[in-house]
């Protein structure tokens, strides 16, 4: 999740959708993504270079994110933008990621954040993995 719900949490969202499916944990993992302050539309940088990875991002649209939904998580990341407040007895495992906002950036800063995002869902669905067996 992030504020906008327009980059960084798109990408995640992408990510994850392909390691739950190489995986096989369609039945046991759900994803949400979602902003505090969803945008109109996703950064058109950010469908450019997801598209060179081969996802297609372009019919994306952001949403909002509640925080009963987030407390509903195991796991939520953020994306060092968060305003996030979420109840202290909820049993949530919050990483801030802190990634830069890909947003106004040129292309080979939004690619290393993508392959940056690549790496942190691919090791967190390690961790889940494992948590599973």
């Amino acid at each position: 999740m992030c504020v906008q719900n327009a980059g960084r949490s798109q990408m995640s969202t992408a990510f994850a959708e392909r390691e739950r499916k190489r995986r096989g944990l369609e039945d046991t993992v759900e994803i949400m993504t979602g902003g505090t302050h969803p945008a109109d539309h996703v950064h058109e940088i950010v469908v450019e270079v997801m598209d060179e990875v081969g996802f297609d991002l372009s019919d994306r649209t952001p949403r909002a994110i509640t925080t009963d939904e987030l407390e509903s998580c195991d796991y939520v990341a953020t994306m060092g933008c968060s305003t996030l407040e979420l109840d202290t007895s909820a049993d949530v495992d919050v990483r801030d990621w802190a990634l830069a906002d890909p947003d106004g950036q040129d292309l080979d800063q939004v690619r290393e954040i993508r392959d940056d995002i690549e790496r942190r869902v691919v090791a967190l669905f390690d961790e889940i993995e494992a948590d599973l067996e």
